[in-house]
């Protein structure tokens, strides 16, 4: 499998700060921010399937867009996986005909341009081969991590999280872990702001990752714009053996 970073920065400010969105081979999106925005018309046609971590803007922003753009092309319906208390949100709040067209509905429910699929904490999806599971997480919204299984390697992405003891242990039973991206969206100077929004810092993270028996690379994801250097300086002295690397748009990841 092939992790492609489309997004990956905690917010905007310039191209290259697009917010968090993942591209697995060609036919799947983790997370749908803005950094969707970066697929041309083809590469966002192939998309049939759109895991959600949780329900903030960031992180689905340009769902909405991209369904409104492909949706008539299609054959089938894309189809969108989350929480039952994301899905809920997303059609509460979203796809409400306020903000945004009702595409579960569109052009009727028997032929809509989108599907929801509630996906449990614990479940797992198979796709051709590929399967792709919810692990618990710890937001201020109902909120999943997930992880990608290829069958010869695991890549787990944390989404928003912060320190979350049923989630180390999920990472800690993978037996072919290979790649974690995790989030630190603040600096230790922000630990309080940190802990009240319910992200990671470093000294967040240094725990989290002394409590890994397994040994993936690290990848960090989600800095704050203009925060960014001090926080990845941070997280060089106390990453400790994992030596924790920034993620950048375009980055691949195999496993």
């Amino acid at each position: 499998m092939k992790f492609r970073v489309l997004g990956c920065s905690g917010g905007i400010g310039g191209q290259e700060m697009r917010t968090s969105a993942f591209l697995v081979d060609d036919d799947v999106l983790i997370d749908g921010g803005t950094g969707v925005g970066a697929l041309e018309y083809d590469a966002l046609l192939r998309i049939d399937h759109i895991f959600v971590t949780h329900a903030h803007l960031d992180h689905i922003g340009f769902i909405p867009l991209l369904v409104d753009t492909v949706g008539n092309d299609r054959r089938s319906p894309i189809t969108v996986y989350g929480t039952v208390e994301t899905i809920r949100i997303l059609r509460s709040h979203i796809f409400n005909w306020l903000v945004w067209p009702d595409f579960s509905a569109i052009p009727d429910r028997h032929r809509p341009f989108m599907r929801f699929q509630v996906l449990k904490v614990g479940e797992t999806i198979a796709l051709d081969g590929r399967k792709i599971s919810a692990l618990p997480a710890l937001h201020t919204v109902p909120a999943a991590a997930y992880c990608l299984d290829s069958g010869d390697g695991q890549l787990i992405y944390t989404g928003d999280t912060t320190y979350c003891p049923a989630l180390i242990a999920a990472i800690n039973q993978q037996p072919a872990l290979r790649h974690l991206v995790v989030e630190t969206a603040f600096s230790d100077a922000q630990h309080a702001l940190a802990m009240a929004s319910r992200h990671l810092c470093p000294s967040l993270l240094s725990g989290f990752l002394e409590a890994l028996t397994c040994r993936p690379e690290v990848h960090i994801s989600h800095l704050k714009p203009g925060h960014g250097e001090r926080t990845m300086a941070e997280i060089g002295v106390s990453g400790g053996a994992f030596r924790p690397n920034m993620l950048v748009n375009g980055q691949e990841l195999e496993f």
